[in-house]
């Protein structure tokens, strides 16, 4: 396993020492102790005696007494590879008959002393999973009792910029833990949001910190479903141009002109108005052609349209017919192209260079409105109310189904911007449910927050750096991401 990086370890160091500090209730009833052998004669008179280890598990906590003549001055540190807690207590000999205990627990592997000789002593617990300890000392009798517990909540923040502030969750729960990365963007600070196209362009693919690489950007998240082409699924709008369209009604986001968001599921419909009025639907937007369709090519596309032979293409630049060719055509500066097969195709058959076209569309008369826009889906939070719409958007067992790493994005009621990361699929964190990062989303404040691509593509990175750990071992290659950038003038 990959070592964590610092601000893991930060935060697990943090939270061993306040919780020595911290008093807690009598220990619930515990299994009989292991019967002490008789100590040997050669035993120091001012060493500490372990006598009987003790321990019990419940669904919160799993806890291990130390049965002791007396307590040294003893220290508690915690080492990540292997996870495991260690115990130092000099001046101590171990006579509980037992050098090794295994755990018969989900969390708890095992535990085991270790004598280094020169008065040095320890006992080592085995971690199957990480899990945040409690050590201190009860008397009457004397006994170290260590609780390890596996519901928790800590957090480490930074500020990353003014009004940019990135929170990392490290929650324990009964099914494990969990990692949450959480960006908080003041946008009356001076900041916006932005999609970012892979290699500047739908067709190709490149890692998010390529993408974050080429911009002057604070930060990055990974943003909506995309093919390995790097073709878009969902709605996607730059700079008021729509990029791609959406094929099924699914939760976007988008800003507004004055800077508000707005969140919902938008549908397209446009078609190509012939010289004769006849009409065409245009099938998609910056998307493979299939068979008998017609597709709307822009520069956000590619250099070409990619496109194979079977079809004819109509270069249109101001309304009108400016070029005609077969297949895989160059896709001008200001112009777009459409690419026509089957019924299409012989319904624009008869035109010519010179030839006027109309071509309209839309996606409602709000999202027609919008600036930049990124589709995801399912939604989580709907007016401040939990809202997964899981089935009505159609999304089956690959997004819906267990935990799993998760990217979200939420907005505030005072217009702060949510980007979430939650790591999955890893021994340090088992992910998130949709409920449970709905719950969440709403935890920090969301009024409107939705579901954004997930699994290996989830991922956030600030001032290029990669702050979670992606579920593959590696970057993904992903169609768009989407930034936090400075805004203009600020």
């Amino acid at each position: 396993m990959k070592k964590r990086n610092s601000w893991s370890m930060a935060i697990l160091v943090l939270a061993v020492t306040l919780l020595f500090q911290t008093g807690w209730a009598a220990p619930a009833p515990l299994p009989k102790p292991v019967p002490p052998a008789a100590p040997p004669s050669q035993t120091p008179p001012t060493a500490a005696v372990v006598q009987s280890i003790r321990f019990h598990s419940a669904d919160d906590v799993f806890r291990i007494v130390l049965d002791m003549t007396a307590i040294p001055a003893y220290t508690v540190s915690a080492v990540d590879l292997p996870q495991q807690l260690e115990i130092e207590l000099p001046d101590t000999v171990n006579r509980s008959g037992a050098n090794q205990v295994a755990f018969n627990d989900p969390f708890v592997e095992s535990l085991r002393f270790v004598d280094l000789g020169a008065g040095r002593f320890k006992a080592v617990i085995a971690l199957k999973l990480p899990i945040l300890p409690k050590v201190g000392v009860m008397q009457s009798p004397t006994r170290l009792v260590i609780d390890l517990l596996k519901n928790y909540d800590s957090k480490n923040q930074y500020i990353i910029a003014p009004g940019v502030l990135y929170t990392e969750y490290i929650k324990g729960r009964y099914a494990g833990p969990v990692r949450a990365h959480v960006l908080d963007v003041d946008l009356k600070a001076g900041y916006s949001l932005k999609p970012v196209l892979s290699n500047d362009s739908v067709a190709g693919i490149e890692t998010l910190s390529e993408m974050a690489a080429r911009l002057d950007n604070v930060a990055m998240i990974n943003g909506p479903y995309f093919m390995r082409s790097g073709e878009i699924l969902g709605l996607m709008k730059i700079d008021r141009n729509l990029v791609s369209t959406p094929d099924i009604p699914r939760t976007s986001f988008g800003i507004l002109p004055d800077g508000k968001f707005v969140f919902d599921a938008p549908t397209y419909s446009g078609y190509v108005e012939l010289p004769d009025k006849s009409k065409i639907p245009i099938d998609g937007v910056n998307r493979a052609r299939g068979d008998s369709e017609l597709i709307l090519y822009n520069p956000y596309y590619a250099f070409w349209t990619l496109t194979g032979a079977g079809g004819t293409e109509y270069v249109i630049r101001n309304g009108r017919i400016v070029d005609i060719r077969d297949s895989n055509t160059v896709i001008p500066d200001g112009a777009v192209v459409l690419s026509v097969s089957g019924r299409p195709a012989w319904m624009m058959s008869h035109l010519k260079i010179g030839d006027r076209l109309n071509i309209v569309q839309t996606v409602g008369p709000v999202w027609d409105k919008v600036v930049d826009a990124v589709g995801g889906g399912p939604c989580l939070v709907k007016n401040s109310q939990i809202y997964v719409t899981t089935l009505g958007e159609e999304f089956g067992s690959d997004v819906a189904g267990g935990r799993a790493p998760r990217t979200a994005l939420g907005i505030t009621k005072d217009n702060r911007a949510l980007l979430v990361v939650v790591d999955g699929r890893r021994r340090s964190s088992v992910g998130f449910t949709l409920l449970e990062l709905a719950q969440f989303m709403l935890e920090q404040g969301a009024v409107d927050a939705l579901n954004l691509d997930g699994g290996g593509s989830s991922e956030m990175v600030i001032d290029g750096r990669i702050v979670n750990e992606p579920s593959d071992g590696r970057e993904r290659r992903l169609g768009a991401g989407i930034a936090v950038i400075r805004t203009k003038g600020k």
